[in-house]
Parts: structure tokens; sequence; C-alpha cells
């Protein structure tokens, strides 16, 4: 069966009210019938708990709170590299941006403008540049970090479709990244330019938060809002916490041409870790 026909069920679904109700189930205290909940959980998808700062499942009063857990602050040392990994996760794809065109999956890719909500002054400044998109298992640590230092300067919501953000739904569903809800985190770092961190939201994905404004989502508002920094001097260090999910989704990073050479042990669906190597300065390889 192809992956088109398997994500047909996808557009019949109601994943507004699917996501609304996972969202109050998941912020919902309940006593011993979370702590059942979050250890089916643990035992249906393989948590690690020895790696959370607290390792006690019947201590987390709801499962966003189990979710959203913290790490030990051993657990995920930092590469000596220029650009680290964000998240726990997989990678879906990543590359070189053709033209303004980022690759999805075989037969499917979407526009930096898209992704962005129409902006094609922003998206124009990664023409040519450089994107990867790393995906959240259920598993994985939900916590997004900082690939570099960088300053941020703008945030953009960007309402749309809650489908699957998993590989056959990636593989299945044309424009997915830029088709679906997301957050859009704008930086500028002295050393490597502006690069964008889109936070992409999916079906039964309660909310979306950035350290510096909270929840973004709920509410929806069903239009583009935008907040700018200008006038603040937000900044975030390499590996330092910018974000979370509350539930699984996905990750897509712009750079700016000529900025990053990737990892070369880097391939599309291998695992990956905060704080590993993601790549460093393009002009640093060259030397």
């Amino acid at each position: 069966m192809s992956d088109r026909i398997k994500v047909i069920p996808q557009y019949l679904l109601p994943k507004q009210g699917l996501t609304r109700f996972a969202g109050r189930v998941a912020g919902h205290q309940g006593g011993q019938y979370t702590t059942t909940l979050i250890r089916w959980f643990v035992g249906q998808y393989g948590v690690n708990m020895e790696e959370a700062a607290n390792p006690d499942i019947a201590s987390y009063a709801s499962f966003n709170e189990f979710f959203t857990r913290p790490l030990r602050p051993d657990a995920r040392p930092l590469a000596k590299a220029d650009f680290v990994c964000p998240v726990d996760g997989a990678i879906s794809q990543f590359g070189s941006i053709d033209d303004d065109q980022i690759f999805q999956a075989k037969g499917h890719k979407f526009s930096t403008t898209a992704l962005v909500g129409g902006d094609a002054e922003l998206a124009a400044q990664f023409q040519h540049g450089s994107f990867a998109n790393l995906y959240l298992s259920p598993k994985d640590y939900h916590r997004l970090h900082m690939p570099c230092e960088g300053r941020l300067t703008r945030m953009i919501y960007v309402p749309g479709a809650l489908f699957s953000v998993n590989p056959t739904t990636a593989r299945g569903i044309p424009g997915l990244f830029a088709r679906n809800e997301r957050v859009v985190c704008v930086f500028n770092s002295k050393e490597h330019g502006a690069f964008v961190l889109v936070l992409v939201g999916a079906t039964i994905v309660g909310s979306m938060a950035t350290t510096w404004h909270g929840l973004v989502n709920p509410p929806r508002p069903g239009v583009i809002k935008e907040w700018r920094y200008d006038d603040k001097n937000i900044v975030l260090k390499k590996g330092e916490e910018m974000g979370r999910f509350l539930l699984g989704s996905t990750i897509v990073m712009l750079f700016k041409k000529d900025t990053i050479a990737f990892n070369p042990e880097w391939a599309p669906e291998r695992p990956v870790r905060l704080g590993e190597a993601m790549g460093d300065k393009l002009s640093a390889k060259r030397a």
C-alpha cells in the first residue's frame, strides 16, 4: 500500500477536536489515573526514565508535566562543534535548499516562503541555504534547545492543519511542514548570521511553548500573529533550552548560504541526540 493511500484517513479525522481532547487529558491532574497512564506510556514506547532529572513516575501531577520532563544535567553533553543537534529524535531530511525549495520526501518539496508564513523577504535570506528537518517521536525528550548562540528578533505564529508528522505522513502528504500549524522563531548570530527554528504542530500536539513567551497555542486564533523583539536583548546560548512540544512533532531549521557543513555521519532516518555534533561553520571546514 502506498504512503498516499495510508494517509487518506487523516484527511477525514476531526484533527482539531482530537487535539483539543488530547490537550485536556494531558493537562488533567488525575492522581492514580495519571500515574497509570504515564506508566503505560513509558512501557509502550520504551522511555528511558533513568535520564530524567526526576525518574519517579508517580511524582508527576499531569501527563504534560511528565512529557516535558527535564533531563539530568549530565545526560546530554555538548559536542565540540559549531552547531549542535537541538533535540532528541530522528533525521527526516537535511541538506541544501534548492533555490527556495526544501526537500520533504521523495516527490515532495515545499517553499521557504510558505514555511515561514508567506514572508518572502524573510525567506529570501535562506535562498540556496541549508535546512534540517528533525522528527521527535513520542518516546523522545521534548524540550528544544539552541543549535548555536542567537539573539531572538521575531516570532511568528502561523495557523494551519494538524496532520501527523511521522515519516509515513511526510512521504504521503505534499508540503506537510508548510501546511501544519507552526511557530517560526527568527534569530541572528554574530558568527553565523540569521537562522530560523520552526516548531511544527501535529495531531494531538496540545501546544507549543517558548522560554521567552510561554504557551503560544492555544489559543488558536486562525490568523498569523507576530511578535518582534528588536528592542529586547533576548540572547540564548548554544545548547540552552528555547521551547518545548506538549506531545511529539517536528522542528525545521533554516541556515543561510555557505553557513553550515553538516556532520558527515548524518543521514535520513538516523537517530540523533541533543548536543551531538550537527555540523561546523562552512568556512572553517574549507580552511
